[in-house]
């Protein structure tokens, strides 16, 4: 193993103590990367661990995220909050702060979070602003747009079905099916079902009812109905003030999310208390953009963490 390559292996799990994973050259500066709410602490694939991470395509050699040049910090999100209350994306934050001081850092060069990692991001912006120079948002916002509540209450009801009636597998895979046609946009089903006849209802079901089934049984099979009811609430329950968030902010926005609208990420980035930055980018894959359109994500990414780059306001 190389000295780019080593690595600190994950500190093992106290109580819903989040578990972490690192990797990269020691002393180089840290970046915590956080996803969505299906994302994990495995990020990129290391010597490790060569599975591939959820963020590959972004985070690796030679990538936008460069681990040549950078340590990458990723965790996995705790499900309990304090006592009974449920979790939120502080005590996310709170997580992220525990594991940098197990891990010895002090502070991040950047904190980057990608939907439910974004409202996590600004949590941890709000909170310990001192330990990040610079935060990347991408599709989300200082709290849930009220559709997306409602779209995830629905959720939750399916799941609590399929618990209810002993086919708790299904009633994640449905709920998972139903989120996916929220974080995608009508144009990318609509190229789903390019060259096909649409008088045949069999294909239309298997480009789009099977694509849906499998991803969310996909989805199922890792998840239990507690995980998923409690950060899917803990989405609903974000709510920071941006004026609390001082950490130099970037704002990445995409014009076809229907989750984060764009006009909520721009006056979030308009309210932030301190230099921000907003960025508005179009892409098909909607909310989902920071994984099925990396390429056209990745470069501003690149860019910002360049040491010379400095947000504006």
């Amino acid at each position: 193993m190389t000295s780019q390559q080593l690595e600190i292996d994950p500190a093992p799990p106290l109580h819903d103590f989040p578990i972490w994973e690192i990797v990269g050259p020691r002393g180089a500066p840290v970046i915590a990367v956080l996803g969505g709410i299906s994302a994990s602490k495995h990020v990129t694939s290391s010597a490790s661990n060569p599975a591939p991470g959820w963020w590959e395509d972004v985070v690796g050699t030679g990538r936008a995220i460069d681990t040549r040049q950078f340590r990458v910090l990723g965790i996995d999100y705790v499900t309990s909050g304090r006592s009974a209350a449920p979790v939120t994306t502080s005590d996310q934050a709170e997580a992220l702060a525990t594991v940098m001081n197990q891990a010895g850092i002090h502070s991040l060069h950047a904190l980057i979070g990608a939907s439910y990692g974004g409202m996590v991001a600004l949590a941890f912006g709000a909170a310990f602003a001192e330990r990040a120079s610079r935060l990347i948002v991408i599709s989300a916002a200082h709290e849930s747009d009220p559709l997306a509540t409602a779209l995830r209450h629905l959720q939750r009801r399916v799941v609590a079905l399929g618990s209810a009636v002993g086919r708790e597998r299904d009633g994640l895979a449905i709920a998972r099916g139903i989120a996916m046609t929220s974080y995608l946009t009508p144009q990318h089903f609509e190229d789903r079902l390019n060259g096909i006849d649409r008088d045949d209802s069999r294909l239309v079901e298997d480009r789009i009812g099977c694509y849906l089934k499998r991803h969310g049984e996909a989805f199922a099979e890792q998840w239990t109905s507690e995980k998923y009811n409690a950060l899917s609430l803990s989405l609903d329950l974000h709510r920071i003030r941006p004026e609390d968030v001082t950490v130099p902010t970037t704002v990445i926005a995409i014009s076809s999310d229907r989750l984060v609208p764009v006009a909520q990420s721009r006056e979030l980035a308009h309210r932030l208390g301190g230099p921000s930055q907003f960025i508005e980018l179009d892409s098909s894959f909607g909310h989902d953009a920071f994984l099925g359109d990396s390429s056209r994500v990745a470069p501003f990414i690149n860019e910002l963490l360049q040491l010379e780059v400095e947000v504006v306001s």
